[in-house]
């Protein structure tokens, strides 16, 4: 375990690190964050010997550093700096082997059998057994940086210090370095300290952070802790959004603008911007919208400028809908990156849209509706799928927060239901009302101009709109439906 207390000191008598204190646990990881000039490396200097501190101290396994000798000291710490000097020219496997010098003891020490494995073992883990040969200057400085970790995990130290490991690496080679430093805390029991620029790789893989801010700690604990927008934003002076990483839970942060960029000469969106056809419906905007759907191709949150409600037949069937709907738009000339897309058994020409709310900033709703696969979902049963879909669309021409996003999905859910009721939409297994059909989709976007909506519940003008909208335009896609249905059993008679 490494212990610091109320560590002080820096250069010529100017405190730059003060009074920190914390402990690291064997087998966890710590991320040391903060801006330029807060400490982070001064910090690290002193952990590693390098620089004696002012006034405070650091312990390895309950012994203070001071009582280690240089040797001893480097058989508890290893320690890759920030900057490596090639004052020789070494092969990589030379580099490495230099990792192994705290285990040489005598005046002619001999090289074992352990040296060896733990050089190739180190060379292995971080992917440079191939440059074994290679003078050092020869290589890449991001294949440099690989070696230099190889050689500070051949000296098998229980304690690891990294000054910004990740420097001069791509992102392949960024996750391959810090799973294995990961991986080695965790089988090994490795006691690993890191200094980061990188905020979100430091969350992805640190036990715990410690932020500094002009050489005190301004936070410390987990990373759901400290990668908290508002700290971040005030340490670091700079505007960020914070949100949890898509598949595991930890923080990640996204760089603002200084500013929000203008959207001027933005079009509002409006009811004959909508390209209607027996093949599909489509809406290409201007400008690219913020987007939260349940989409086919696309789903989740995001920004795009083309909306696609596409017409399949009723007996259409595929392993994966995401991927033949790639091909589909791809075949079709749409844009894949800006293009989100449903599908729809209903015929998308009997498509209702309508505008609500001001006549300026109007909110556009779109839907089609077959309601062949209606289903009551308060009594969820199993069932056998048929063809029917009633897929909504709520344009909003103003600025709404991630909530209203979420509420105005909520409202238009609500507004449907009412129209099955209204329509008195039964589900055929149980006879009951239907609140809707088992392949529902909802699409709501904003063009993020104008009117700023934090809210869209029901209580609000701009859920009162697409309660509205969404009901009306319901209604009148289930009348199409049932109205083509009745005209095709005629014709059938």
């Amino acid at each position: 375990m490494l212990e610091v207390k109320q560590l002080t000191g820096g250069y010529d008598g100017r405190p730059v690190v003060r009074s920190v204190s914390f402990e690291v646990e064997a087998g966890t990881m710590l991320g040391i964050l903060g801006p330029n000039g807060s400490g982070k490396s001064t910090l690290l200097k002193m952990l590693s010997g390098l620089l004696p501190a002012d006034s405070g101290s650091v312990s390895i396994g309950g012994r203070s550093i001071s009582d280690y000798s240089r040797k001893a000291f480097a058989r508890q710490v290893a320690v890759l700096p920030q900057l490596q000097a090639d004052t020789f020219s070494h092969t990589a496997y030379e580099t490495v082997s230099l990792g192994r010098y705290p285990h040489q003891s005598g005046l002619f020490s001999t090289w074992s059998e352990a040296d060896e494995r733990a050089v190739a073992d180190a060379m292995d883990k971080m992917g440079v057994t191939k440059y074994r040969d290679t003078q050092i200057e020869f290589i890449s400085g991001g294949e440099r940086q690989r070696v230099f970790v190889a050689q500070a995990l051949a000296q098998e130290a229980p304690v690891l210090l990294l000054d910004e490991p990740t420097n001069h690496l791509d992102i392949a080679h960024q996750q391959q370095l810090l799973d294995t430093v990961r991986h080695q805390a965790t089988a090994s029991g490795l006691t690993v300290v890191s200094v980061f620029h990188d905020i979100n790789l430091a969350s992805l893989y640190c036990d715990r952070l410690l932020l500094l801010d002009r050489g005190e700690i301004a936070a410390i604990g987990t990373p759901g802790e400290v990668v908290e927008e508002h700290e971040i934003e005030s340490v670091y002076a700079a505007r960020v959004r914070t949100g949890m990483h898509p598949e595991i839970p930890k923080p990640q942060i996204t760089l603002l603008p200084g500013e929000e960029p203008s959207r001027d000469g933005a079009k509002p969106i409006r009811k004959d911007d909508f390209r209607v056809s027996g093949s599909f419906v489509h809406l290409d905007s201007n400008i690219p919208l913020k987007t939260v759907s349940s989409a086919v191709f696309q789903a989740g949150s995001g920004w795009f400028r083309h909306f696609v409600n596409r017409h399949v037949d009723a007996a259409y069937r595929s392993d994966d809908a995401g991927a033949e709907m790639r091909d589909w738009l791809t075949g079709r000339g749409f844009p894949l990156s800006q293009t989100v897309a449903m599908m729809t058994a209903a015929m998308t020409e009997d498509a209702v849209i309508g505008e609500y709310g001001p006549e300026d900033a109007p909110v556009v709703v779109c839907v089609t509706a077959g309601v062949g696969n209606a289903v009551d979902a308060s009594a969820g049963s199993a069932r056998e799928a048929h063809a029917g879909t009633i897929n909504t669309w709520i344009i909003v021409n103003g600025h709404l927060t991630e909530e209203a996003l979420i509420q105005g999905m909520i409202t238009a859910t609500e507004a449907k239901a009412k129209a099955m009721q209204t329509e008195h939409v039964l589900d055929p297994l149980t006879g009951t009302i239907a609140t809707g059909t088992s392949t529902d989709s909802v699409l709501v976007a904003a063009t993020q101009t104008g009117t700023r909506h934090p809210y869209a519940g029901t209580v609000t003008a701009l859920g009162q709109a697409i309660g509205r909208g969404v009901f009306e335009c319901t209604v009148e896609a289930v009348r199409k439906y049932r109205k083509r249905k009745a005209d095709a059993e005629r014709e059938g008679r």
